[in-house]
């Protein structure tokens, strides 16, 4: 009932003329900001992400087609921004799509205001997030069957990870596109998939966020050279050395379920069940990867595989400050971490959506990584620095209470935009705009997009064209990544928009 009151409150302002705060104009730096845009898909697509080259190598793929994963209709949508020219592929799954459900409902509970009864999306597939390998090949995940494992990944199968862990479902798989040959190739994984990043080690590990109780990856070298998806793949469930011994054992404590309370065992290691949204690899441990959690207040996971996975598996776990902490001031309490990404020397960045924060994490400052202290993930709030985003605050609150919502982020970690390497940079989805951090200063670069009003973007990422071009061979790229096009500016008929951000050395540079 309180929700609704403050629907009908809004909805009255409205009506009476009430308007949001006229953004700030550009200053500075922000007077620099070349911002390029192309339409693709159609006016009913829901591209959630893009991707346009390797994140561990910018120059991949230069000058060459941009990737959208199509989320709502099963697509892959390709832009050519050399030609000007849009296409989409279809998504393939391994069996017949009528007998795999999708995310999204199949039945109207009510006339939608612009389509009536019509069915406009059909998503079994359910194409989420897509990334670029070192050989220009578009890894996705991807639904390829229903969420029934196979027996291999089951209690009971003499696979190494499921006799250590087994696994009865998974919501999504892996599949990736290969350009050259215009041909999908579908991988099936025990655990499930959502975000994926690739580790930069001789194997291209491509490590996967989803998997509920664990962590995923798949050793896409070894899956090149047998094609065996069953022994390129591994994962292991997120476990806490609570008894500090440095290694973990079975048996462990659970994790509590539903509220109820359980036995807690010193004398054990410890099972967390957090679930996983952004995943990292970190750049300088190549055994290494992140997780974030977005379950209140946040949480940001370390799994390190070790020699000998899934035995060597070694999880750590530090919760954003917050007020469940009460000996963190107001000033340093954050919540909803989404996004997750590194920098070249390891620090952690997540945009809080929830306290419109851009927050670091440095390992380096915790002085214990283990034992029983680290449980609840309260044990190195010296590692966390919060920084408040520049965005809309809520009228007649004090101190003001920040109204941006951050979807994701990203780590320039090469300069691709023009602000220098290891800028981190926040999508302002109530704002229009990404947000650029300087660290050092804790200045914001605000990039905002004027027209359409409605740039809701979720991942980004940044390519190098010509090294040699100056500030036009690089740029950043980010998507109109709304579900409902149609609430862009400009209404039923839009279609999405890919950007492109540059930033010239000053406004009349050319």
């Amino acid at each position: 009932e309180r929700g609704l009151r403050m629907f009908a409150d809004w909805s009255d302002r409205i009506a009476a003329g009430a308007v949001p705060e006229a953004p700030p104009r550009p200053q500075g730096i922000e007077r620099n900001v070349v911002v390029s845009m192309w339409e693709w898909g159609t006016e009913i697509d829901y591209i959630h992400d893009e991707i346009t080259t390797d994140k561990r190598d910018p120059t991949i793929n230069a000058d060459g087609p941009v990737y959208g994963v199509n989320i709502s209709n099963d697509a892959l949508t390709i832009l050519d921004p050399v030609t000007h020219t849009a296409s989409s592929l279809d998504v393939p799954l391994r069996i017949d799509p009528d007998k795999v459900p999708g995310m999204i409902a199949q039945s109207m509970p009510a006339p939608s205001r612009f389509y009536g009864d019509e069915l406009i999306w059909k998503d079994p597939a359910n194409p989420h997030n897509p990334m670029m390998d070192q050989k220009g090949r578009v890894w996705m995940t991807s639904a390829i069957r229903n969420r029934a494992n196979p027996d291999y990944c089951r209690e009971g199968s003499d696979h190494p990870y499921a006799r250590y862990f087994p696994l009865a479902t998974g919501f999504r798989s892996a599949v990736f596109y290969e350009p050259d040959q215009e041909q999908f190739v579908l991988v099936d994984t025990c655990f499930g998939t959502h975000h994926l990043q690739f580790a930069e080690d001789e194997n291209h590990t491509l490590y996967f966020s989803g998997g509920g109780q664990v962590i995923g990856w798949l050793d896409t070298k070894v899956y090149d050279e047998t094609g065996n998806e069953q022994l390129a793949q591994g994962w292991c469930p997120t476990v806490l050395d609570t008894n500090g011994d440095g290694a973990i054992t079975k048996p462990w404590n659970e994790p509590a379920l539903r509220g109820r309370e359980v036995e807690h065992d010193p004398a054990l290691d410890t099972r967390v069940s957090i679930g996983s949204y952004g995943v990292i690899a970190d750049p300088t441990d190549e055994n290494a990867v992140w997780i974030s959690s977005n379950r209140f207040p946040g949480k940001l996971a370390r799994l390190h595989v070790g020699d000998n996975p899934p035995e060597s598996c070694v999880t750590e776990m530090y919760e954003v400050p917050s007020v469940l902490d009460p000996n963190v001031p107001p000033e340093k309490r954050g919540f909803g971490s989404r996004g997750l990404d590194i920098d070249r020397d390891g620090v952690v960045w997540t945009a809080l959506s929830g306290s419109s924060h851009m927050a670091s994490f440095d390992r380096r400052k915790c002085a214990v990584h283990n034992g029983p202290t680290t449980a609840e993930g309260r044990h190195c709030v010296e590692g966390w620095t919060l920084y408040p985003t520049p965005g809309p605050t809520i009228p007649g609150t004090e101190p003001p209470v920040r109204a941006d919502y951050h979807y994701y982020n990203w780590v320039d970690q090469w300069d691709t935009l023009g602000l220098g390497r290891d800028v981190p940079i926040a999508t302002g989805s109530n704002s229009d705009s990404l947000l650029a951090l300087d660290p050092d200063s804790g200045e914001w670069v605000v990039l905002r997009v004027p027209y359409p009003q409605g740039f809701f973007t979720r991942g980004l990422d940044g390519r190098i064209d010509d090294p040699d071009a100056g500030w036009k061979g690089r740029g950043v790229w980010a998507t109109y990544g709304a579900a409902v096009t149609w609430h862009i500016e400009g209404g039923v008929g839009v279609k999405p928009g890919m950007l492109k951000f540059q930033v010239r050395p000053h406004p009349l540079a050319n």
